[in-house]
């Protein structure tokens, strides 16, 4: 086995494997491709466009958008990288992805959908993954190194090409041209992916050393914006354009590709974008909705623009500079992502469940990122908790004119000076440039450089430089550096310097002491690179700098240079480059923590929270303390047992990573109760009850019943009424109900006796003429229907006459002689007799008596 195959079977854990090649085939065919004599179904998947991978942050998932469908049709399980930050590099056959909080780069190739973890990088920002056709890169921006790299086996192919540290950019144009900016140099420089190793193409100056740069790939050539001075610069097949100055009030910046003609320029604290084509012309500027956010770059699609909001809220802005219809993501969970592919505008939140695709109609698609059926699909474990309310941010304040530059300190060199400075204040309104002034000359220097060293000066000659910062509202307060003579006498520059990133979230910088060549060295000046970025951070008079937490920003990549000075105010030229440190710190506070009673459960409560930021170093657990109990968990959810009762319990969750346990976040629930029942009352009728009572269920989910004493049917169901049925009249009961829930149960009852049932004396003239006088009332003692003491027709017995229509309350049934009621109710012939109340209790045929509710014998009692 070769190493390169060793290298390959270090694949990505995976659920089944991720997608076998037989599921490969039905998802083609599920996708309706054709594969058109390849032979393969891979190559049909592979060559599948109109498609983009997003990331699902909360999940672990790479999910696959199909641009026409507006669907996911392919969801991969990237469980290692789960909740962490994932930079995604696709072309039509390879994925490349990088894990920010590890530094772990894999490649994933679509013809089998299996992931392989071959690389390891530093973690944080600062390393970058560019990938086109088959062409792939890792751009370590902090060291300034670019490395060609085999897109399958992440392999390198031939040497890396150096540049200085801090570069920016490490972007594919259309073409499959890889751009690099060196804003210490004021360089770009194109390179060719080649078989047995990268080339440099050409190298074109844009910008004066030391100014910023932002850089935007077009489908042929790169667009550079010098932030220094607001110059727009297109390269094109035949070198640089003409630049274009722009009337920016603040600090520019450009997505990283650009499709088409229009190249949109964003001004974040103004709130405003500038358009202007790839030939220079036409400078326009549109104003974006406030929405108390924070933009990023706008992306133009379709004459469109599309401008991300850190809320997750995207605006748009039609052709005619009029803002559309915004597009609002909840819980985006990290910079929104836009990306213009195969003719379709894919804008992930990796924090959401959902994406959207935007056709060349601007119709707006949503896409559930989660779907399960399809390949990869499964059933989401958690339920993800309802997006917290949008907090309202604070006001920005005042913009005024920025302070003076702290430190502002000179080092004399050979014929040269490095005057180097500390930021000043902004004052509300970002600072878009410093200014050097001295021997003569005026220098512009990006506001992210902070440095500048100033040649052709002449030996043994004082000078002293002033540097003042500029933003939106003019130029601040100047301040002077102190006075150096440029000599020969310099010191040699100090050894390679090792950083330090430490748990308390400081970074330590040591360095091998320089040779002054005869001189003192009095201290020495240290600068951090990141990417795109060199400033100072310090001075030390020793060889170690101890640079406290905060002052460099946690998950991001730094290195270090160490300039040396001696008692003749004299510099060295800058030592090599460090390592490549990551700052970090314990996490901050977990966000929107909630606690919930678990109604289906006694004893526990449900807790949730969002991810806070982790520092630099990623989350490996957080602690849940409840109820004298710790529970540790990696998930962003759990639900705690064994509480008790009733009992009101205080939660506190912390983050944990490298550096230690968060700031706790604290909540409130209590756990089920047991229920308490209040009865309010009974409705009878002869046969039912309606029983009315309230039912506080503790928090938990309660179920009623109601049962009754004495005979009779209870009912269960509802917890504010209940119903019995199946009860005789004028009967003493007692109903009880009982509710329960998971923490136990609770009864209460009620006594009452049901109403009287009545029925209603019926006589109803025959056919025979004889006959009718019973009905008749001129029949004295003889109009209507008799009554006897006993269940006999028996004239002895008889206890009176009641007439026709007369209601009886009625006591029982009792079986005598059958009666044929044609006389009387000609449909009714029965052996039963009714207990009534007349002179007593006295009986009468049931056929001459019809109850009250339907006339039926079950709603008596046997006598």
């Amino acid at each position: 086995m070769t190493s390169a195959e060793a290298v390959r079977r270090r694949r990505l854990p995976s659920r089944g494997q991720l997608v076998t090649m037989a599921t490969v085939l039905v998802l083609v065919a599920g996708l309706g491709l054709t594969m058109r004599g390849l032979g393969t179904a891979d190559k049909a998947l592979a060559s599948f466009d109109a498609a983009s991978w997003v990331w699902s942050k909360g999940k672990g998932e790479l999910a696959r958008i199909n641009g026409t469908a507006a669907r996911i049709d392919t969801r991969a399980d990237v469980n290692q990288a789960r909740g962490h930050a994932l930079q995604v590099s696709q072309s039509d056959r390879f994925v490349l992805l990088r894990d920010v909080n590890t530094g772990a780069i894999a490649s994933m190739d679509l013809t089998d959908l299996m992931a392989y973890w071959n690389q390891q990088s530093e973690p944080g920002i600062g390393v970058s993954v560019a990938l086109h056709d088959d062409s792939a890169f890792i751009v370590d921006a902090v060291q300034g190194k670019v490395q060609q790299v085999d897109p399958a086996s992440l392999q390198p192919v031939g040497e890396s090409l150096q540049f200085p540290p801090g570069i920016s950019g490490g972007i594919f144009d259309g073409a499959g041209r890889l751009w690099i900016a060196a804003p210490s140099e004021g360089t770009v420089t194109a390179i060719d992916p080649g078989a047995a190793a990268p080339v440099r193409v050409r190298t074109d100056s844009v910008a004066a050393a030391s100014h910023d740069l932002a850089v935007s790939a077009l489908d042929k050539g790169i667009a550079v914006l010098d932030r220094t001075t607001n110059a727009l610069t297109v390269i094109g097949e035949n070198g640089p354009g003409r630049p274009t100055t722009l009337p920016l009030t603040g600090p520019g910046e450009l997505p990283e590709r650009t499709e088409g003609d229009i190249i949109a320029i964003t001004v974040p604290d103004e709130r405003r974008v500038y358009t202007v084509g790839t030939d220079g012309q036409g400078v326009r500027d549109v104003t974006v909705p406030d929405d108390g956010g924070d933009l990023g770059p706008a992306v133009p699609y379709e004459d469109y623009l599309y401008v991300p909001e850190d809320d997750g809220t995207v605006h748009v802005i039609n052709q005619d500079g009029q803002p559309e219809q915004p597009i609002d993501i909840e819980r985006p969970g990290g910079d929104l992502e836009l990306e213009v592919r195969e003719e379709h505008l894919f804008i992930n939140a990796p924090g959401a469940t959902t994406a959207r695709v935007v056709d060349g109609n601007h119709t707006v698609r949503p896409v559930n990122k989660e779907r399960d059926d399809v390949v990869g699909g499964d059933p989401p474990k958690v339920k993800t908790p309802p997006a917290p309310p949008k907090q309202e941010k604070p006001k920005k304040p005042v913009a005024a004119k920025p302070g003076a530059p702290r430190g502002v300190r000179a080092a004399a060199g050979n014929a040269e000076v490095r005057v180097s400075w500390q930021s000043a204040a902004d004052n509300g309104a970002p600072i878009t440039r410093y200014v050097v002034a001295g021997a003569g000359r005026t220098f512009p220097v990006g506001a992210d450089q902070r440095s500048l060293v100033i040649d052709g000066l002449t030996n043994g000659q004082t000078y002293r430089f002033e540097v003042h910062a500029v933003n939106r509202k003019g130029d601040g307060p100047g301040r002077m550096s102190n006075a150096v003579m440029p000599t020969a006498e310099v010191p040699d520059p100090p050894g390679t310097p090792v950083a330090e990133a430490k748990t308390d979230g400081t970074v330590g910088v040591t360095w091998p002491a320089a040779n002054g060549q005869g001189r003192k060295i009095q201290r020495y000046a240290v600068t951090a690179i990141s990417e795109g970025v060199s400033s100072p951070i310090g001075e030390s008079t020793t060889t170690t700098l101890a640079v406290a937490a905060g002052q460099l920003e946690f998950g991001k990549q730094y290195a270090f240079t160490v300039v040396a000075v001696n008692d003749k105010g004299a510099g060295s030229k800058a030592s090599a480059v460090s390592n490549t440190i990551v700052p970090f710190s314990k996490p901050a506070k977990p966000e929107n923590v909630e606690a919930a009673t678990v109604a289906a459960q006694a004893g526990a409560i449900s807790v949730t929270w969002t991810a806070p930021a982790d520092n630099g170093r990623p989350i490996t657990e957080y602690v849940v303390k409840a109820g004298g109990k710790e529970t540790k968990v990696a998930e962003t959810s759990v639900t705690l047992t064994g509480l008790g009762t009733g009992a009101t319990v205080q939660v506190e969750v912390t983050a944990v990573n490298e550096a230690g346990p968060s700031d706790a976040a604290t909540a409130t629930a209590r756990t089920v109760a047991a229920p308490t029942v209040t009865m309010t009352g009974v409705d009878p009728t002869f046969n039912t009850a309606k029983v009315s009572f309230t039912v506080n269920n503790g928090g938990g989910t309660a179920t009623c019943t109601l049962t009754v004493s004495g005979g009779g049917k209870g009912s269960s169901g509802s917890c504010t009424s209940l119903s019995a049925s199946g009860l005789k009249p004028s009967t003493a009961y007692t109903f009880t109900v009982t509710a329960k829930n998971a923490a136990g149960s609770a009864a209460k009852n009620m006594a009452k006796t049901t109403d009287a049932l009545y029925g209603t004396a019926t006589c109803i003239n025959g056919d025979s003429g004889d006959q009718r006088t019973y009905c008749d009332s001129d029949v004295s003692g003889r109009n209507g229907n008799e009554i006897f003491k006993g269940t006999r027709q028996d004239d002895d017995q008889q206890a009176g006459w009641v007439k026709n229509g007369t209601r009886l309350q009625a006591y029982c049934k009792k079986t005598g002689e059958e009666v044929y009621a044609y006389v009387y109710n000609k449909d009714k012939r029965s052996t039963w007799w009714i207990q009534v109340n007349y002179e007593g209790k006295t009986y009468i045929p049931w056929a001459w008596l019809n109850l009250d509710g339907g006339d039926d014998l079950a709603d008596l009692p046997t006598c």
